[in-house]
């Protein structure tokens, strides 16, 4: 709360009519004996609360500060990843605007890879007919077996 300097003349005349001018300088210093008083009182409360209170307090937190900011560093890396991560995820499929060409996809790259002028040899299986086997009659008889069973 400040006192301006409307306030300190509206308290002096009031003073003024109350007290009388003859006992006004000794009731101002008393006032201000006081006052001084009051302001030693409390800056000593207030040193002797911060050594007792405040200060074990920060001797308290210091070994807490300290293990927390390998920990603090490790929250700030992942937070980084992942806002890397997400931004990775965002450009997918978009075009970079600076770029002249099209961002190439991993498709791409192994597309060109593989020598587009090869012709693909045939794999002995596609090439020779399907030819249906002993185990391949025996499935379709067990087949027929069920069905006529229910």
């Amino acid at each position: 709360m400040k006192i301006g300097a409307m306030e300190l003349i509206v308290i002096f005349i009031v003073a003024l009519l109350v007290i009388g001018p003859d006992k006004l300088p000794s009731y101002a210093r008393k006032f201000g004996s006081a006052m001084k008083a009051f302001r030693e009182a409390s800056s000593d409360l207030t040193q002797e609360f911060r050594e007792s209170v405040v200060d074990p307090l920060e001797e308290a937190q210091k070994p807490l500060r300290e293990a927390m900011e390998p920990l603090e560093e490790i929250n700030k890396e992942i937070r980084d990843n992942v806002k890397g991560v997400e931004r990775d995820l965002n450009s997918i499929g978009k075009k970079k605007k600076d770029s002249k060409e099209p961002e190439k996809k991993d498709t791409d790259a192994a597309e060109e890879a593989v020598p587009e002028e090869a012709p693909a040899e045939p794999t002995p299986e596609a090439a020779a007919p399907v030819e249906e086997t002993e185990s391949s009659e025996n499935a379709k008889a067990d087949d027929a077996a069920q069905e006529n069973a229910e």
